[in-house]
């Protein structure tokens, strides 16, 4: 029998009846299940043993063993739903209720007020220190067995809260009948309901300490830890099943763990996916469809990685993702947790890796979600100066609280050990940063030392990464940060965040003004296509071209590229993806970029996938699947992106000619790219090199199969012992319009 806080079953006053009736008492634990009864004259304990229930509308309650064998009656005597009786004889183990209702249908469980607590003080001191690293097998609802029975343990952190109950399927939705126990100062509650099986949905009825929000007796929460949830506009939790998925993965996990992701080939194609193609009805595409089609796809354009937008549950379709509620679990949308694992499996069984975003910068206000949690800014921080984000209306998470990092982390963590995902692209890191971050003077608070750092988010950011580099070795930490924060990819231990990566939209901004600007102007902003060169050294970055660039009324990608025609937009975005795949750094593209898309990204709908039919826009594709094959296969071109030893600008001042020439190099090989960005054919154009002898051209973004005039250099061209730019040996080379060429020496 579990061990209570009141040893024998006294009668209750009449106000603490009223409270369980009512669903207000925050303690029911201490009143409901077995007890000791007392004698009638003394209080004494005798050694019978009584049983008090509150069942709302059951005619009759009937205490029975695991066989069957009754026990006795409990009676309800003043008809409110409290049950009390005394067993007939003595009973070892837990006792079944057989409750007949009114429609004359009868249910058999155990009693959950039969079973003590089953979460450790080791898990209560970890979740309240913020370094529960498996927060979801603790909180959350978790499918367990306690003494062969088999059920689900229900746990919510909710510390200010007068009283929380779980409301679900199994009990109608009655946020009186399982009142939840609270354990201890640690602000968690706990409750084990026997029975309860995957796939049944639950909320929390949390009351606040005094009145909540809307003046309800209770608030209703979706599960902050559910690894599963309804299909939105519903908003239910669901518990998960605890089967694991099985794997099939486990060559690519060894190896992937033991890579340096610097020195690898990293080619990113970013994909919303319910978005990238639809069914003939057209409907989203599901986990598995979406692997039938995608896969395939990703792997004949040679790139090494999926990133998906959000896949973590979220509730407004029109965020993308981005404002997620359900940090543990994948959205439904595409189908249900075991299919998204099994998507990723087949991702890497194909020799692909899947990022997705992850966003712990904030969460939307949605009445069921984080937002006053229990009655109080538990998750956010309270003062709208720190904790309300003005740009998206949505609330920023307190990272000055262990448990809300833990939070965090541990959900990081989750979609890493969980579902092998191979690493995260953490979004609006700028956000978390910076205290006044678009916000105006007198709207944001300062730091303690008056500064607009936030250290609190740096502490957090750094745990994180410091925490998942620790655990898992080879995991990709990307930064989505859009200033010049110094150390986003240095290491904790030397002052910097911790990240693998930081996406480096600089050179994004600044190569897009420039191919959006006429040939005729370029010159005279030569800086921003060469400034990338100079910085390249600062930070491990990612070179992106994405989501966020071809959406908003800013155009596609092919429509941001200048030209008289539909020719020269096609070439002019030829030659600036070639530049981009030689230039230092890794790469990210996002999807219908490859088509060659004339509207940009429309979220409701799928990719033109008509372009396909037009050799022009099948060109670009080419060039892609083309370029990624070499970037991979050359490690020049992706072995060294930080030191100068990987690279050097052999041209980076001829802006009246539009020309820019540089060299990757590793272990001795070398890859001279050359971008000619005016429509201008230019001929015995010199150029210096490093090593004497015939060099190949093996890239020309102007060739006929990517829809080019075919100007080039005839597949290679010799040496002359001229010296130029500072070699012993140059080149005299044909630069088709528009376009750009990759050489490497003969042998």
């Amino acid at each position: 029998m579990p061990s209570r806080d009141k040893q024998t079953l006294l009668p209750l006053d009449s106000a603490r009846v009223q409270a369980l009736v009512d669903g207000r008492d925050g303690s029911a634990y201490e009143v409901l299940g077995r007890f000791p009864l007392a004698d009638k004259t003394t209080a004494a304990k005798n050694t019978s043993t009584g049983v008090r229930i509150f069942m709302p509308e059951a005619e009759r309650v009937e205490v029975t063993d695991a066989q069957g064998k009754s026990y006795g009656s409990l009676q309800d005597t003043d008809g409110n739903g409290l049950f009390t009786g005394e067993l007939t004889s003595s009973l070892k183990g837990h006792y079944r209720l057989r409750v007949t209702w009114p429609s004359g249908a009868i249910s058999e469980s155990e009693d959950p007020y039969d079973f003590p607590p089953s979460l450790s003080d080791l898990d209560l001191y970890l979740i309240n220190e913020g370094t529960h690293r498996h927060l979801a097998d603790a909180l959350g609802a978790n499918v367990i067995e306690i003494d062969g029975i088999s059920g689900t343990r229900f746990a919510v952190w909710a510390p200010n809260a007068q009283r929380v109950a779980v409301i679900g399927d199994f009990n109608g939705w009655d946020g009186r009948r399982h009142p939840m126990r609270a354990r201890a100062s640690s602000g968690v509650w706990e409750l084990f309901i026997p029975g309860v099986k995957a796939g049944e949905r639950y909320k929390y009825a949390i009351t606040p300490a005094g009145s909540s929000p809307d003046g309800k007796p209770s608030i209703e929460k979706a599960d902050p830890v559910a690894r599963q949830a309804e299909l939105p506009p519903s908003t239910a939790s669901i518990v998960t099943s605890p089967l694991p998925f099985d794997w099939h993965d486990q060559q690519w996990m060894s190896e992937h763990a033991s890579k340096d992701p610097l020195s690898s080939a990293i080619s990113i194609y970013e994909v919303h996916a319910t978005s990238w193609r639809r069914n003939a009805q057209g409907g989203t595409l599901d986990w598995h469809q979406l692997a039938d089609e995608l896969i395939p796809y990703v792997q004949s354009l040679g790139f090494t990685h999926i990133e998906l937008l959000p896949v973590a549950e979220f509730p407004f379709g029109d965020s993308w993702g981005y404002q997620p509620l359900g940090l543990f679990a994948p959205t439904a949308r595409l189908g249900s947790p075991h299919d998204f694992a099994a998507f990723v499996d087949r991702c890497h069984c194909a020799g692909i890796g899947v990022l997705v975003d992850w966003v712990s910068a904030h969460f939307p206000n949605d009445a069921h979600g984080l937002e006053r949690f229990d009655g109080t800014p538990l998750y956010e921080y309270a003062d709208p100066r720190e904790g309300f984000h003005q740009d998206w209306n949505t609330l920023i998470y307190n990272y000055g609280r262990h448990e809300v990092r833990g939070f965090l982390i541990a959900s990081a963590l989750e979609w890493i050990e969980r579902y092998h995902i191979d690493g995260l692209r953490v979004d609006a890191v700028a956000s978390m940063l910076y205290r006044d971050y678009s916000r105006a003077p007198g709207e944001w608070v300062p730091n303690v030392d008056g500064g607009r750092e936030n250290y609190e988010a740096m502490v957090f950011l750094r745990t994180l990464n410091q925490t998942i580099h620790e655990a898992h070795p080879g995991t990709l930490m990307i930064a989505e940060e859009s200033t010049s924060w110094p150390g986003v990819t240095a290491p904790v231990a030397m002052g910097g965040l911790g990240f693998t990566f930081k996406w480096n939209m600089g050179w994004m901004h600044d190569t897009l003004l420039y191919m959006g600007r006429n040939p005729i102007y370029r010159r005279f902003h030569h800086s921003e296509i060469t400034f990338s060169f100079l910085y390249a050294p600062s930070e491990n970055f990612i070179l992106p071209l994405s989501h966020d660039e071809v959406v908003h009324g800013k155009g596609s990608l092919l429509n941001k590229m200048v030209g008289a025609d539909s020719w020269q937009k096609c070439a002019t975005l030829r030659a600036y993806l070639a530049f981009m795949w030689g230039h230092p750094g890794k790469k990210l593209l996002f999807m219908g970029a490859e088509l060659g898309q004339w509207q940009e990204w429309n979220f409701n709908a799928e990719l033109d996938w008509k372009l396909l039919d037009d050799p022009r826009h099948k060109g670009i594709a080419r060039v892609i699947a083309d370029i990624n094959r070499l970037y991979c296969h050359h490690p020049a071109l992706h072995h060294i992106d930080r030191a100068r030893e990987g690279y050097s600008l052999v041209i980076g001042d001829d802006s009246d000619n539009d020309v820019l020439a540089f060299l990757r190099q590793h272990d001795g090989r070398f890859m001279l790219i050359v971008c000619n960005f005016s429509p201008i054919v230019r001929h015995d154009y010199d150029i210096g090199v490093p090593k004497g002898g015939q060099w190949q051209e093996i890239f020309n973004s102007d060739s006929h199969f990517y829809g080019g005039t075919d100007v080039g250099n005839f597949g290679g061209v010799a040496t002359r012992d001229i010296p130029h730019h500072g070699f012993d040996h140059s080149l005299s080379l044909c630069l088709p319009p528009l376009a750009t060429l990759y050489l490497e020496p003969f042998g």
